[in-house]
């Protein structure tokens, strides 16, 4: 019996790769408390373990008396005599006996089973609660086994981990089956056990991705400074060379792009912006805001704000789609950006437009209102300003607003 169930523990010891000394530890402590269970707290008494001979041995260790008041802690001289006194043992002396396993009962042996099974359940969330809590930030590999309403379930050396809805990359399509990879970012403790969670949305995926894909990221020779992402549609990520020889945007595109792209197709076809960092905020933000082109930039080191001047066209390119772009900046460089519009002269335009050209987005009556007052293009209309479209009838100030608007509109769209 004793060697059954020494060589079930040792079999979880080789598949769980539980510590051998830890779990003979664990042995010693469960079969201590079927002792005291069967002979009393104040028993005294003694439990080897032999992981290697697969063998328990139980001792306990009563006083030699003439008369017995505790059976638990003492035994007569009586009884020692029966049992064999080769030591020749006196009231007083204790004496120390080996007790077979099978003479704890049953139901104590279930219960040994019972809670040495418990404890190697703990043991081994432990274990992997250690294991994912060392891989903290670091990529992992697994296949997708259940796609739910809110999360999915990965499987990753027979461990689940969890990739929640805000983890995952926006409209990202994931299939039962199929490999992903993504970071550790978070792992706890739960009531069934250790919940490991993980991220394709992190700053830290993509910042493991360039790692992997650049050479020179992995051997230090080009540092990360910062990461700026909006998983899914843009990232900037700001590096610095530590060799003069090597430039750092280059090496981080690749030739005609192959490393850049390789971590696009891995985020989804995230657009990715990679700018040499500067000590100097003028020209970082200068770089986090390219493509557009800026007029001045006022900087407030101490508040960290920044204030960018820039032509009417080059505001919608500073700006990006629905602002993604100077959000970007504002993270990328840790400073506030605030945006200040100037309108830029009409005759800087290279082109004009011919109103009958904006027919269809004036509207006819308003067409037809500019024309019949000798308003032929873009250009006069806005060089007449709305003093003079003032004196048409039937334009309010709000009504020559929008069409001034409209206008500068079209003109921004052509310059792009």
């Amino acid at each position: 019996m004793n060697m059954d169930i020494v060589e079930s523990f040792a079999q979880m010891v080789r598949e769980k790769g539980i510590d051998k000394d830890v779990l003979g530890g664990i042995l010693e402590e469960v079969f201590g408390l079927l002792i005291k269970k069967k002979y009393g707290e104040e028993a005294k008494y003694d439990v080897v373990v032999n992981m290697d001979r697969g063998d328990i041995e139980l001792y306990i260790e009563r006083q030699v008396v003439e008369e017995v008041e505790d059976p638990n802690t003492q035994i007569s001289v009586l009884e020692v005599n029966k049992k064999g006194n080769d030591e020749g043992l006196e009231v007083g002396d204790d004496f120390v006996e080996k007790i077979e396993l099978a003479s704890l009962g049953r139901r104590l042996i279930t219960l040994a089973k019972q809670s040495l099974n418990q404890k190697i359940r703990e043991i081994e969330k432990d274990v992997i609660y250690n294991e994912y809590k060392e891989l903290l930030g670091e990529i992992v590999v697994g296949d997708i086994y259940q796609i739910r309403r809110s999360d999915i379930l990965v499987n990753h050396n027979k461990n689940e981990l969890l990739l929640p809805r805000p983890e995952q990359i926006p409209f990202e399509r994931y299939k039962k089956g199929e490999t992903v990879r993504a970071i550790v970012k978070e792992v706890k403790k739960g009531n069934s056990g250790p919940v490991i969670i993980i991220s394709r949305a992190d700053n830290m995926f993509l910042r493991r991705l360039f790692e992997i894909e650049i050479p020179e990221i992995y051997d230090g020779i080009i540092e990360i400074k910062s990461i700026a992402r909006e998983p899914g549609e843009r990232a900037k990520i700001a590096v610095q060379s530590q060799d003069n020889r090597i430039d750092a945007v280059g090496a981080c595109v690749g030739m005609k792009g192959v490393r850049i792209h390789a971590i696009v197709r891995e985020l989804n076809n995230e657009n990715i912006d990679v700018i040499n960092f500067s000590e100097d905020p003028y020209i970082f933000i200068q770089r986090a805001l390219a493509p557009s082109k800026l007029k001045k930039i006022e900087i407030d080191e101490d508040q960290k704000k920044a204030v960018v001047n820039a032509d009417s066209d080059q505001v919608s390119l500073l700006v990006g789609r629905n602002g993604v772009n100077i959000r970007l900046a504002m993270k990328l460089t840790g400073y506030e950006i605030e945006v200040i519009r100037e309108e830029k002269p009409f005759e800087e335009y290279e082109e004009d437009i011919e109103l009958i050209d904006l027919k269809e987005e004036l509207g006819d009556d308003i067409y037809e209102l500019l024309i019949n007052h000798r308003y032929d293009t873009a250009i006069e209309v806005l060089t007449a300003g709305p003093e003079k479209l003032k004196e048409i009838e039937g334009l309010d100030d709000k009504k020559i607003e929008e069409i001034i608007e409209l206008i500068k509109s079209q003109f921004e769209e052509e310059e792009e």
